[in-house]
Parts: C-alpha cells; structure tokens; sequence
C-alpha cells in the first residue's frame, strides 16, 4: 500500500509538469493541464489513479487548501483596504447573493421543489479561490483588477457561510423539525467566522513570536507548514471554518510581522507540488458518468450562478464607484467553485437527504465544468483588463 502511494504522488506530479506544459501551448493555464491530468488517470478514464486511492488523497487536499488559504490572507494589509475602503467586503456580498438569487429564482420560476432550490441557491455563492490564484500566480498579473479579485475570493468564503446559514435556518424551518432552534441556526455562520478570526489571529501572535527566535528560511518553512496545519485542525475541532482560519493567520501576520514580504517568499516556494497535487487529484476525483445525470436544473445551476455571480460584482463595482475594468471583468474571474461548495454539499445532504444524491451530483458536474472552463476565463479576463502582459 505504501509503496502503491509512493508510485501515485511521483505519476501524479510527473503528469500534471506534462500536462501543464502541453495545455500552455494552446495558450491555457496550467491549472487546467493539472485538471485533465488528473481526469485522464483517474476512475473515468484510465483508473490508474483508483476511487480509493482519490479518497484516501484528501488530506494533500486540505493541506493545499490551508497553504492557499494562507497565501490569500498575506495579502490582506491594512494599508491597502484603507486605500479601497469597504468595496472588497461590498462587492463580495452582492457577488455572492447575485448567485443565490439568480438560482434560487431559476429553479422556483421552473417549478423545482423550494427547499431543493434554496440548498442550491446557497451552495452556489461559493468561489473557490484556489484556480483564480494560480491563474494570478502562472502570469503574474499585476493590477487593481488582481489585488480586487484576491480580496473578493477571500472575503466570499464569508459571505458564503452566512448566506448558507440563513439558508440552512430557513430550510428546516420549512420542515418544522421537533428539536430545531431557529436562533442557533441564525447565529451558527456568525460563530464559525468568530471562530474562526479568533484562532487565526492567536496563533498568528505566536508564529510571529517564533519568526523572531528563527530566522533561517528551512527553520521559518517548519513554522510555516505547522501553524497552518495546526490552524486547519483546532478550527475543525471547535467548528469553525478551516479556509477562513487560515485566511485570518495569514492576515492578521502580514499586519503584525514587518518582514511579511520573505515569509511570503518562502510559502511560494514551497506552495507548487502541494497545490499540483491538490488540482491533479481534484481532476481525479471528477466521474464523467455523472455528467448524464445533470439533467436541466443542473443546466440552469451552471448558468445562473455565473449570470449571477457577474452581475452581482458588476453592481457592487458600479455602487463603490471601481474602474470600469473592475466592473466589466471581475465576474467572469469568480467562475470556479469547489473545495468549500463540496463541504457544503455535505451539510445539504443531511438538512434535504430526500435529495442528497440529487445535490451532489449537480454540484459535482458544475465544478468540473467550471474547473475546466473558469481558469481560461478567469486568464482571458484579465489578458482584456491589460493585468497579464505577457504569457510567462
């Protein structure tokens, strides 16, 4: 089994180098190479890579979710969202809500089950943010389009969770549960963010109290990996939301650590085989099957949420009054979704079961439709903008 393990890391990183570079000769990001190489070895294709094997990966998942999760929050300076004022927070809310309206109100205007509708129309606030970060880190785009869109994907985890809480609070409601308390289910999303922020910015007090102890860049590695680990684990154990926890330990750093700039360096270099990994066996982890069983209402899931989605950022750029490239380009960046739409869907099983299968599989041929589709956009969006000069 071990040795079977050794074999799948080294053929899974091998094909995502290849597949990268071929994908890039058609002018595509490597992040798709990564996906149809996964796709090509897994349990669709070739199941060199079997379903096991894909579910027994999940912890290299969570380990690059955190890693990314982190880099987003470094980002994150004070000085920068006192220059732009509320606007990443305001245009993360209308984005996310765009999404749960439009398709709420697409499949309740085509007679689809309310409570089925609402579950859907709130999984589809999320963005995963890990595809549009490595689409931003493969060209080195530059520009206030790239420095919104960080801090939209970041905040949207947030705007997510509360809007699948109300969702959720709604939903049972509606099903008139004996032992369902309605304030708790209002307050759980507002908890998991507290939580959240709280663990986060702990432990970033104390890294930074470790950065000052040891200053070589191996030593300051080990820190690095562990905080985030240990980050991602204590905000599990506590209920909290994992992505949002690391977010706040790397935000609340780069406010409180003044060499930000070398820890950052040294997360980058570390970042690129764990975040192959995590595409490749998301690739992997896709089932072509599925895609039959979409039917209609996943079809107008797909395109509402993306009409959704733009339009939603399009009138939270308009009302903070951002350049019109912002306006014009940042939905179309915000197509991905899923790590935490995936976690979501879980939640959904257990609050609607009578359609838990029914759920997953939409949720699973969207995100393998946008995980192909959303970063050649996301790159073409921002080629228009003038943020990505060149292909690198």
């Amino acid at each position: 089994m071990e040795n079977e393990v050794i074999f799948d890391v080294a053929l899974l990183l091998i094909s995502g180098i290849l597949f990268g570079r071929l994908v890039k000769k058609i002018k595509l990001p490597n992040v798709t190479g990564y996906l149809i190489a996964g796709l090509l070895l897994g349990p669709s294709v070739l199941n060199i890579i079997s379903a096991d094997m894909v579910e027994n990966f999940n912890l290299i998942s969570d380990i690059a979710l955190g890693f990314i999760a982190f880099s987003i929050g470094t980002e994150f300076n004070l000085k920068y969202f006192k220059k732009v004022g509320i606007a990443p927070i305001l245009i993360a809310t209308t984005e996310s809500f765009g999404a749960i309206i439009f398709v709420l109100g697409a499949l309740v205007l085509l007679g689809f089950d309310l409570k089925l509708s609402i579950m859907l129309g709130a999984i589809a606030a999320a963005t995963a943010p890990a595809q549009t970060i490595a689409v931003i880190n493969q060209y080195k785009a530059k520009g206030s389009l790239t420095s919104m869109l960080i801090s939209v994907v970041a905040i949207d985890d947030a705007t997510a969770l509360i809007g699948f809480g109300f969702a959720t609070a709604i939903v049972n409601m509606m099903s008139s549960q004996k032992n369902f308390n309605l304030l708790l289910a209002l307050l759980s999303p507002f908890y998991e963010i507290l939580i959240s922020f709280v663990i986060g910015a702990c432990l970033s007090f104390i890294m930074k109290f470790m950065f000052r102890w040891f200053k070589k860049p191996s030593n300051r590695l080990c820190i690095i990996i562990s905080f985030i680990l240990f980050t991602y684990w204590t905000s599990v154990m506590l209920g909290g939301s994992p992505l949002m926890a690391c977010m706040t330990l790397g935000g609340v750093l780069a406010n409180i650590f003044t060499d930000i700039n070398k820890i950052v360096e040294i997360t980058e270099a570390f970042n690129p085989p764990i975040l192959m990994l995590f595409f490749v066996v998301s690739g992997a982890g896709f089932k072509i099957s599925a895609l039959k069983g979409i039917g209609i209402i996943g079809v107008v899931y797909v395109v509402a949420r993306v009409i959704g989605k733009c339009l939603g950022a399009w009138f939270g750029g308009v009302v903070t009054k951002q350049e019109e490239k912002i306006c014009k380009y940042l939905g179309p960046t915000l197509m991905p979704q899923a790590g935490v739409a995936l976690g979501l869907v879980a939640v959904a099983s257990r609050i609607v079961p009578d359609y838990a299968a029914q759920i997953r599989v939409i949720v699973l041929c969207s995100t393998f439709i946008y995980s192909i589709i959303g970063p050649a956009v996301s790159k073409a969006s921002l080629v228009k903008a003038g943020e990505i000069v060149t292909d690198k």
